[in-house]
């Protein structure tokens, strides 16, 4: 497996956890962590090996967004490339074939967050924070966070996140929706392999279909959207995988009524 500066990826039978490495800069994205985060994540979504990818920061950062003294040092024409870099990144995640679980570590700030908004579970410490300050350097996010916000958590709390800076615990997203968990620091990588493990453990076919039929929900029209929910279902349904497990689950079903068990 390919060997990163800025992070790592490592495998746990069918799970790959990229974790990254700036602790000093609390993961702070530079260029070259920009282009490593979508490489590398590129190459887990077209990988069969790996049925989930758990993401998570090293040290007290999950990611402390953009690097704050390589951005100021841009020149307009590098802006606009590190801005157009940062869509292909953002969507490699979002976009990826592989669900992608958020293991958030500590402080997941600007473009941190804007990462975790990509992700499809998010699983939290009670330490966690999260935050879109752009607003606090006179700028605006520019990852896809002022709309994947509003989609995740309705437009009043994202205007609040991208109008204050406010920097807020990552359980006060729960109840949005936004973050499935908090668990306690030394729960925190355990749950985010065991909740990877089960996803990975499922058809991939599967999963993958539900994945684009809910990013799909988010957006799209109902029609679309239920017309692919039909032809996704039919394909599997016709699969070897699905015709197997849909007889075992019936044999199973009229064993136990002829036992007369629940």
């Amino acid at each position: 497996m390919r060997t990163y500066q800025t992070l790592t990826v490592e495998t746990a039978g069918r799970v790959a956890i990229v974790t990254f490495r700036r602790a000093d800069q609390l993961n702070a994205m530079n260029r070259l962590m920009q282009g490593e985060i979508t490489e590398s994540f590129e190459s887990l979504s077209g990988d069969a090996s790996i049925g989930a990818i758990v993401v998570t920061g090293e040290g007290r950062g999950f990611m402390a967004g953009a690097d704050i003294k390589e951005y100021a040092a841009q020149t307009g024409p590098e802006f606009d490339i590190f801005q157009a870099a940062g869509m292909r990144m953002y969507a490699a995640i979002e976009n990826n074939r592989k669900p992608v679980i958020a293991a958030v570590n500590g402080f997941a700030l600007g473009g941190g967050m804007e990462l975790v908004l990509c992700c499809d579970l998010v699983i939290a410490n009670q330490f966690a924070k999260l935050g879109l300050p752009e607003i606090k350097l006179g700028l605006i996010p520019g990852g896809g966070g002022t709309q994947r916000s509003v989609a995740k958590l309705g437009r009043s709390r994202a205007n609040f996140l991208l109008m204050t800076g406010a920097i807020v615990p990552a359980s006060e997203f729960v109840a949005a929706g936004l973050v499935n968990e908090i668990v306690e620091v030394d729960r925190l990588m355990p749950r985010a392999l065991e909740l990877a493990e089960m996803i990975a453990a499922e058809p991939a076919a599967a999963i993958e279909g539900l994945k684009a039929l809910t990013a799909h929900a988010v957006s799209g029209d109902l029609d679309d959207g239920l017309t692919m929910e039909r032809d996704i279902l039919g394909e599997l349904y016709r699969s070897e995988i699905g015709q197997q497990r849909v007889k075992e689950f019936a044999g199973r079903s009229t064993t136990k009524a002829k036992k007369g068990g629940p």
